[in-house]
């Protein structure tokens, strides 16, 4: 994405180390505007965040600590809690101390409004994009999209599979892909996932009738469990007594429908634990078009149109 990447992904990049490395290399990726990303070692009492810049110490002073800090919109806990957190910035300027040593001068909020203004002119509904899980909420993830950029990845946009909270997908801190769904008038994103974890035909080539093998139950109904096998992928299983959603379940496959796009299963056992399945990527390009996720000649279809 051109450089602008959730913060924590450049910190250990060669180039971001070569333009800390001294204040001759600061003050050139100071003229070319370069976004960079170093520790935030300490939030001073006026909110200010100091940085180790490694060569010497940086300052990004409050309001410029992140986009809608000086009208009010963001509040200080978003400076606050990057204690201890690497942060993206531009070197906007440069100066002495009272003891006589060099700082330069920060902004995180100038290397958002870079990477926002590039987003909304240079992407495009359908790109493939990476994120990072910054906070979860019962209706969806909040995911960096860069530089500390939030979007919304809604709940029923993060698989096919239905999960009751993100947390069950995934974790704070959790690197991910993501599609862009749609760009609001106020600039806002939302995103969506479930068209990178493949199609049913492309989960179910995976498995075989006759085959026992590990899900998570995910819902339970009177007419039977629903067990996930794969993010993209759910089976039916008989009704059974004593099984709980979120249990894992070690299931039969009694049968795969292919042009009811169905899968049957018993299941063998059900037990509490923290297992999840793992998540793969299905990504022939850099950004998808349109997606069907249900199998040719199926009677029911499960498709996504992304706008140009």
């Amino acid at each position: 994405m051109n450089g602008f990447y959730p913060e924590g992904k450049l910190y250990g990049e060669s180039e971001n180390k070569r333009c800390m490395s001294s204040l001759a290399a600061l003050a050139d990726a100071q003229v070319r505007e370069m976004v960079l990303e170093a520790p935030v070692i300490m939030c001073d009492t006026e909110h200010n965040l100091i940085v180790d810049l490694g060569c010497i110490k940086g300052i990004i002073p409050r309001n410029e600590g992140a986009i809608g800090i000086e009208n009010g919109s963001t509040r200080d806990i978003a400076l606050i809690s990057r204690v201890g957190r690497t942060v993206c910035f531009v070197v906007t300027a440069f100066r002495t101390d009272t003891n006589g040593k060099t700082q330069a001068i920060l902004s995180r909020r100038k290397a958002q409004e870079l990477c926002r203004d590039y987003m909304l002119s240079s992407l495009n509904c359908g790109d493939i994009i990476d994120a990072k899980i910054t906070h979860l909420e019962s209706f969806g993830a909040f995911c960096d999209v860069g530089c500390g950029n939030i979007a919304l990845l809604p709940i029923d946009a993060i698989s096919v599979s239905r999960i009751s909270h993100p947390k069950d997908r995934f974790q704070v801190g959790d690197n991910i892909k993501a599609i862009i769904k749609s760009v609001g008038a106020d600039g806002k994103i939302t995103l969506t996932h479930k068209e990178l974890l493949g199609t049913w035909e492309e989960n179910a080539e995976k498995f075989s009738a006759g085959q026992t093998v590990t899900g998570v139950v995910r819902s339970v109904e009177d007419y039977g469990i629903f067990v996930e096998i794969t993010p993209n992928l759910a089976g039916l299983a008989e009704p059974r007594s004593g099984v709980k959603i979120g249990q894992q379940a070690s299931v039969y496959i009694k049968s795969i429908l292919r042009d009811k796009m169905k899968i049957k299963l018993i299941i063998i056992d059900s037990f509490d634990s923290d297992y999840s399945p793992e998540i793969k990527y299905f990504m022939p390009s850099e950004r998808i078009e349109e997606w069907e996720y249900s199998p040719k000649n199926c009677y029911k279809q499960i498709t996504t149109k992304f706008c140009g």
